[in-house]
């Protein structure tokens, strides 16, 4: 980089004359004693007028070079942060993170186990459909006891947390049934059970509805997120499920929600910052908060679904009480 005084000069095109006939001696002690020989000896080692940034270029590129230092400087969570996440983490292992292994004690059908065989022609749909509504409503009892282990959740008004769990219940189960999906199978592997796109189908979900869901599955495993990013993630859509508070009816507390949102979120960006650099980690809050986005639409197309197969919304009025 020039010298500030050289380019300042070469900037200004400033006129200069050497009172001493250009005999001054230009070292680093000396070198503001005359500006005209320093521009000079600028120039006799090479420097060209015609490269000289200007003055808007240069503040960019400093600005640029903060930018890529800042970038580089690991982020650390604060003490409240920490705290923050491992209450998350807390109520998502005594609620959520087991409740996958356990869909086997709700009457799967057969050919849901491991060993999986090619769906016979004449299996009756209703098995397959109670099944679905046991470990759908299953779910939902455990996602409520999950928001209610958090305290930030709980200091809330009811109608607020009512509020928030219909907006968010389908959303955060998405997120946490996103860690039994295999990407090689394209299968949900719960305990002994796996779940094909095949079976949704068979018990009545439409095909366009069905890629939906596996394309964001697909999406959000390829990011490979840690435990506490997916929890981090659900506790975003729990606080903040819509794109704004003003389509929740019952929201009172729509400020303090916000910036519970907000904490959450700031969390989320410091945790992926805290990491070693990665590859993955290149724009990942970005694409999470799309992803969140994404599946505000999922939750819409959910309980038209839900609705449309017959019986099915019938037999899961938890379900029905928090789409509704």
């Amino acid at each position: 980089e020039l010298p500030k005084r050289s380019r300042r000069t070469v900037s200004k095109s400033t006129s200069l004359t050497c009172p001493f006939a250009g005999s001054c001696e230009v070292s680093k002690a000396l070198r503001r004693h005359c500006p005209a020989c320093r521009l000079q000896k600028c120039l006799n080692v090479g420097m060209r007028k015609d490269m000289i940034l200007s003055a808007e270029a240069l503040a960019l590129r400093r600005a640029k070079q903060a930018q890529r230092r800042a970038q580089q400087t690991p982020t650390q969570l604060s003490q409240e942060q920490k705290k923050l996440v491992q209450t998350l983490l807390g109520a998502h292992t005594r609620h959520v993170g087991t409740m996958f292994d356990q869909f086997v004690q709700f009457r799967p059908p057969a050919y849901l186990f491991i060993q999986h065989q090619p769906l016979p022609t004449l299996t009756p749909v209703l098995p397959l459909l109670t099944h679905i509504a046991d470990i759908n409503t299953f779910m939902m009892q455990q996602i409520i006891k999950f928001t209610k282990d958090l305290p930030l959740f709980r200091s809330l008004p009811m109608e607020d947390q009512i509020s928030l769990l219909k907006g968010a219940a389908v959303e955060i189960s998405h997120i946490a049934l996103n860690t039994t999906f295999c990407l090689q199978t394209q299968n949900f592997l719960c305990g002994p059970l796996r779940y094909t796109m095949e079976d949704a189908a068979h018990a009545g979900f439409q095909e366009e509805f069905l890629e939906l869901i596996f394309r964001f599955h697909g999406t959000l495993k390829r990011l490979q997120l840690q435990e506490p990013e997916y929890v981090l993630m659900a506790a975003m859509a729990l606080f903040s499920p819509a794109p704004n508070l003003t389509d929740r009816p019952g929201v009172t507390q729509r400020e303090e929600i916000d910036q519970l949102q907000e904490e959450m979120a700031l969390t989320l960006d410091s945790y992926i910052k805290e990491q070693e650099p990665r590859p993955r980690n290149r724009f990942l809050y970005a694409k999470l908060l799309g992803l969140l986005v994404e599946l505000r639409s999922i939750n819409d197309a959910y309980w038209y679904q839900i609705q449309r197969i017959q019986g099915l919304s019938a037999m899961m009025p938890l379900l029905q009480e928090i789409c509704s």
